[in-house]
């Protein structure tokens, strides 16, 4: 009888806390009477860390599990992109494409809170702890670097979060932190991750590293070095908008993050013809379907915006598609085909006509980010040098953000010639001549006194479309979509036309969007009270502004 007690109760403790863990993504760990009780039938409770961290890695762009799906970036990027107007849906009626934000129960726009919880939560934890008992000190490093950047990612899309609590597996609901508090939580992460990858004593081994890094930085450490030092580059560029902003913080981690190509951050892919190894945009993953191109990121690039008038840029090819006479067109957000002839209407991102939304079943005629086997870029030297001239030149020191902006450029054009050459129409490729045509055009590399900050903000647009929507996220919500540059007077995103009347979703109540709330099927289930707290059950929630974006 005793036997039976004990057995009951040991049941009824494990159903308490499976009902606790279904009910929140953060609670990755187990109890000591659940490993007990049920070992896990795949595997040894203590697994080899190599064989954590390429799931992780997964993460980056959007990975799939018994548990859930399409944790990561680019999930919530299709959304995103429209904000941003990366991209539109090639009909009306969209909410996302009217800068709204989700309703009812819906995990939509959740996929990067899954991803710092649970997709990399605990298994990074895990990377962490094992990794310092084995003195695997490069996986520590990696370790933490992920999470300095998963949490910036995270803040930066949903404000107000859990940190202190966030892994602590005794309790069932969360505080939320405040985004300073965060801010200065992912910088300290990035430095400890930085003097982790220094070590060279214990099991420290590029070879042993790769094993598990083979489809990001390949176990070179420098690289992670790198990545975790841009992380500290793009935290305090967030920042201009405060008092507290140090352009020369900026300058020093620009200056130590990724400058080469070569040392870019790239999410890669063994596309052995499933969709767990393909890319997040390609035919065989099908999200893509419906978006096309807008007509403001069209326009970057054909010399059509007012910033660049006159500019053919070499990169328009390789980026966006063409429609069915060849030119290259786009729509304007919650209008379908924008008044366009059915002749002008783009193609879509896998090179079918407007109106077909089908994957096809091969990727011959897609290009860019959007075939099956494409390198993802997270972080690129791009990037780094945009944000280096942003500060330079808020600095007051034009010559040498002239240089970084020029940089940023041929950084971007040559990036897309290398590694993107696939399916560009004929005669259409970057060449030396063209590159070097277009880089000595005075309306793109003006003269250093007449550098502005819509030179800047365009072009790092233009050199992050399709893969940087996070970050062009965060870009223009500091310049607040529409702000004016204070030395010119005129709109920093230049011809920018943000949606209003009925164009502006209605619950946005005549506002702009600034954040996506939090995961329905975590928070909204069972931490109410804290949404409580935060407004996170208002309607127009969204459209509440970010610390990082009010000036103070």
């Amino acid at each position: 009888m005793t036997k039976k007690v004990e057995l009951m109760k040991r049941l009824i403790n494990t159903y308490t806390f499976l009902l606790a863990a279904t009910a929140s993504l953060l609670l990755g760990g187990c109890s000591k009477k659940i490993d007990e009780a049920f070992l896990n039938p795949n595997a040894s409770v203590r697994v080899p860390i190599e064989q954590i961290l390429p799931g992780v890695i997964g993460n980056f762009v959007g990975s799939s599990s018994a548990a859930g799906s399409s944790y990561g970036t680019a999930y919530d990027g299709l959304y995103v992109g429209r904000y941003v107007q990366f991209w539109a849906t090639n009909t009306s009626g969209s909410q996302y494409d009217q800068m709204g934000g989700v309703t009812g129960a819906s995990d939509l726009l959740g996929s990067v809170w899954a991803m710092h919880y649970y997709g990399m939560g605990q298994n990074l934890n895990k990377i962490i702890e094992w990794g310092t008992e084995e003195e695997k000190w490069d996986y520590v490093g990696v370790g933490l670097a992920i999470r300095a950047w998963s949490m910036l990612t995270l803040t930066n899309m949903y404000g107000e979060a859990p940190v202190r609590d966030a892994f602590n597996t005794s309790k069932l609901t969360f505080n939320y932190d405040e985004q300073p508090l965060i801010y200065d939580t992912v910088r300290s992460i990035a430095r400890q991750a930085v003097t982790y990858l220094e070590r060279t004593d214990g099991n420290v081994g590029k070879g042993n590293l790769a094993i598990a890094d083979a489809f990001f930085n390949g176990g070179d450490v420098n690289k992670w070095k790198k990545f975790a030092y841009a992380v500290i580059a793009r935290s305090f560029n967030h920042l201009t908008n405060k008092s507290s902003y140090n352009a020369d913080s900026v300058v020093k981690y620009c200056d130590l993050a990724m400058n080469t190509n070569a040392e870019n951050a790239v999410a890669k892919f063994a596309n052995t013809g499933i969709a767990g190894t393909s890319n997040f945009f390609g035919p065989i993953r099908s999200n893509v379907g419906t978006l096309r191109q807008t007509a403001f990121a069209a326009n970057l690039v054909t010399g059509k915006n007012s910033m660049f008038t006159g500019a053919y840029d070499p990169r328009a090819h390789y980026l966006l598609r063409e429609d069915s006479t060849g030119e290259i067109t786009g729509i304007v957000p919650n209008k379908g085909s924008s008044g366009l002839p059915a002749k002008n209407l783009p193609f879509g991102f896998w090179g079918s006509g407007f109106a077909v939304t089908a994957a096809p079943s091969s990727d011959a005629s897609a290009r860019y980010l959007f075939k099956n086997g494409s390198p993802f870029p997270i972080i690129t030297a791009s990037e780094i040098k945009f944000i280096k001239a942003e500060a330079l030149l808020r600095k007051g020191s034009k010559t040498e953000a002239l240089q970084a902006y020029r940089q940023g450029i041929e950084l971007s054009i040559d990036m897309l010639r290398d590694n993107y050459p696939q399916a560009i129409p004929a005669g259409k490729e970057i060449t030396e001549t063209s590159k070097n045509e277009f880089l000595a055009n005075p309306v793109v590399v003006p003269a250093a006194e007449d550098l502005t900050l819509s030179h800047i903000m365009l072009q790092k647009y233009i050199a992050l479309y399709g893969y940087g929507f996070m970050e062009t996220w965060v870009d223009m919500r500091r310049y607040h979509y529409i702000d004016n540059d204070p030395v010119t007077g005129t709109q920093v995103y230049a011809d920018l036309t943000v949606p209003s009347g009925i164009d502006l979703f209605v619950n946005n109540n005549g506002k702009l969007v600034y954040r996506a709330r939090p995961r329905y099927n975590s928070e909204y289930i069972y931490n109410v009270d804290e949404l409580q707290r935060i407004g996170a059950l208002e309607l127009d929630y969204h459209t509440k502004e970010q610390w990082f974006t009010i000036p103070q």
